[in-house]
């Protein structure tokens, strides 16, 4: 099915010392899209890290001109662009110079192939949604963020088991002495959620999953709940040290004794694209290292 093309390409990309494929691929995106004569600009964050001869897009022009945001990098890069893209409804694609590259399925040896349909109107396209967390005490918001992948209330550099309530909807569900809690979303049910024992969730569904990190009672147990379901996370005062909270593991934040931690879906939603070959079961089996496709 042929959706609409793209006029303007916006690029974004995070500086990292041990990967040094991430300049060579954007240099060699820039090289192609060139020669193809697309319009193309980076964003803030990415003219800091790297020596670009291109424009500078501010985020209140973005959107305006068919605009596609390609990151170049892994997945942490992506969860970051994603931040960004859904408050200017631009869609993201994302070429893989990462490790596991759950979300940038571009290999960087395919650029021009699979660019070249892309940028012609044929991709698929997914609507992931993102977590809005806040710190509050019912009189005033502290800190706000959004995640793609996961919200993590953990115990910072502390060695003691910390202690909170989690409510849903206003309903109490469970009082917990643990590591800490992770919530995440389908999209994040395969990346820290998974290595601490939560289910792997289609992101086409519309959920949530509770996974707490090493808790003191052995029937403790990963919980599936509606995406629409609002997540208040109450801090204990008996905690004698504060914690910590972070969305996709970027800027972490400190939550004192006493403070509640809100949880929900934010109203935007990610428009991530892929090539019309991707599918998220091969990616699945790819990446996890599941048994081959049988042939035929």
């Amino acid at each position: 099915m042929t959706k609409h093309s793209f006029n303007r390409v916006i690029l974004y990309a995070r500086q990292h010392r041990a990967n040094q494929g991430v300049n060579e691929t954007l240099h060699r995106l820039v090289d192609y899209l060139k020669r193809q004569k697309i319009e193309m600009g980076i964003d803030q964050d990415t003219a800091l890290s790297f020596e670009l001869a291109l424009p500078i897009i501010p985020r209140d022009d973005m959107g305006k001109k068919a605009d596609l945001i390609i990151v170049v990098g892994g997945d942490g890069s992506l969860l970051s662009a994603a931040r960004m893209a859904i408050k200017v409804n631009v869609p993201v694609i994302g070429i893989n110079r990462g490790r596991l590259g759950f979300l940038t399925d571009i290999s960087p040896q395919d650029i021009e192939t699979q660019l070249a349909s892309v940028l012609a109107g044929e991709y698929t396209e997914e609507q992931r949604f993102l977590l809005q967390m806040r710190i509050h005490d019912n009189t005033q918001t502290y800190f706000q963020n959004d995640a793609l992948n996961d919200v993590v209330l953990s115990r910072g550099i502390e060695t003691h088991l910390i202690e909170f309530d989690i409510y849903i909807n206003q309903q109490f569900v469970s009082h917990y002495r643990s590591d800490g809690l992770i919530i995440a979303t389908p999209t994040g049910s395969t990346a820290y959620a998974l290595s601490a024992g939560g289910p792997i969730m289609h992101p086409g569904i519309n959920a949530m999953v509770v996974v707490p990190m090493f808790s003191h009672s052995l029937s403790s147990r990963p919980l599936v709940i509606d995406g629409q379901a609002k997540i208040d996370l109450r801090v204990s005062k008996k905690n004698d040290h504060q914690l910590q909270i972070s969305c996709d593991g970027h800027e972490s934040h400190t939550v004192k004794p006493g403070q509640h931690v809100a949880i929900e879906k934010t109203k935007e939603l990610l428009r991530l694209l892929h090539p019309t070959e991707y599918h998220y079961y091969d990616t699945l089996r790819i990446k996890l290292g599941w048994g081959f496709k049988p042939p035929g």
